[in-house]
């Protein structure tokens, strides 16, 4: 299934299910890109027979043409860029065929009770959840697995810059997410076209968005756990989310133990920076990284954390990357650097 590039050298064969979004599309090229992944498939079922670089110029492969979704398969490891739903079939019977799969929809990110509530019935609830990731905090399980469902983007901005207080007992959490355009997707809506997002920033999915159950599930709010307020916006950018998180601890800790915590959590981790002010978003558009700034508000108690990540990158297809290297046994940062 792999080919070789040179003495003791594998490459291994992968596919992108899925590559017409921006998520597929970009993880295209990062594959094409990678000195050990060889891009050997992309499907499409809308573009199916069409050359690849007729629709993903920045893809260089001039042999490969868009297979089908169903046609995918035979390949060392894959990436699923597919909605909802559509996602679990093909998943499962690349699974069955033994390829590695990093699913970037959220069919495996969930239990099945809560995957129901959400999104509707699963159609094999017995696989849920996959492995969670969240690389940074499940590398070990990440490193050994057959299937890891990618986290969302906001979770992954989120519960990175949440989990190193969760030793303090967080009694209250409020997320406030901004989220450039790409997050929503390639297909234009009402909401997302240019003359509705230029020069506003808009609260959306305040009723309850797919992605506070991941939230909720990392830091374990709900019975007996902290409460949580999440609530994200839409703001005139390409890419990239910016996180500013509230939080109320059982413990407070004094600035020096926050950041002390934030250090220990992070020391040696290749994509997560800790910042000594609030950090700009144009510092990680285009980049596998996270930058987080934690503070102490003394006049209310709360602790500040403020999260940076691109929505595209660490948020999607960076951080699939990040985890399929590790369970091809590669370098972490390999291709991402």
């Amino acid at each position: 299934m792999s080919g070789s590039r040179g003495a003791g050298e594998r490459r291994y064969s992968t596919a992108i299910v899925g590559a017409t979004g921006f998520t597929g599309a970009l993880l295209a090229e990062l594959v094409e890109r990678h000195p050990s992944l060889e891009l050997a498939q992309v499907s499409s079922d809308t573009a199916a027979g069409r050359p690849v670089r007729e629709l993903l110029p920045r893809v260089r492969a001039t042999d490969l043409v868009f297979r089908r979704h169903d046609d995918a398969g035979g390949v060392d490891a894959a990436f699923v860029c597919l909605p909802d739903g559509a996602a679990a079939p093909i998943v499962k019977r690349l699974l069955e065929e033994g390829v590695r799969v990093v699913d970037l929809s959220p069919d495996f990110r969930l239990p099945a009770e809560a995957y129901a509530r959400w999104y509707g019935e699963h159609p094999f609830p017995e696989m849920l959840p996959g492995v969670y990731g969240l690389t940074e905090i499940n590398r070990e399980t990440v490193r050994g697995a057959q299937l890891v469902a990618n986290p969302g983007c906001y979770p992954t901005a989120a519960l990175l810059a949440l989990t190193p207080l969760l030793p303090l007992g967080l009694e209250d959490v409020v997320v406030d997410a901004k989220s450039g355009v790409s997050g929503a997707g390639k297909a234009a809506t009402e909401k997302t076209h240019f003359c509705s997002v230029d020069s506003e920033v808009l609260a959306y999915g305040v009723a309850g968005h797919r992605h506070y159950p991941e939230i909720a599930a990392g830091i374990g709010a709900g019975d007996g756990g902290p409460s949580l307020v999440f609530v994200p916006h839409l703001v005139p950018l390409q890419r990239g989310i910016t996180e500013s998180i509230y939080v109320r601890a059982a413990e407070t800790p004094s600035p020096e133990d926050l950041r002390a915590r934030y250090e220990q959590a992070y020391a040696g981790e290749p994509f997560v920076d800790l910042c000594d002010e609030p950090p700009r978003l144009r510092d990680v558009v285009g980049t596998n990284r996270c930058r987080i700034f934690p503070t102490l508000d003394a006049r209310s108690g709360r602790i500040l954390v403020f999260s940076v990540i691109d929505n595209l990158m660490k948020g999607a297809c960076g951080q699939a990357l990040q985890n399929m290297n590790l369970m091809l046994g590669l370098a972490e940062t390999e291709g991402l650097t």
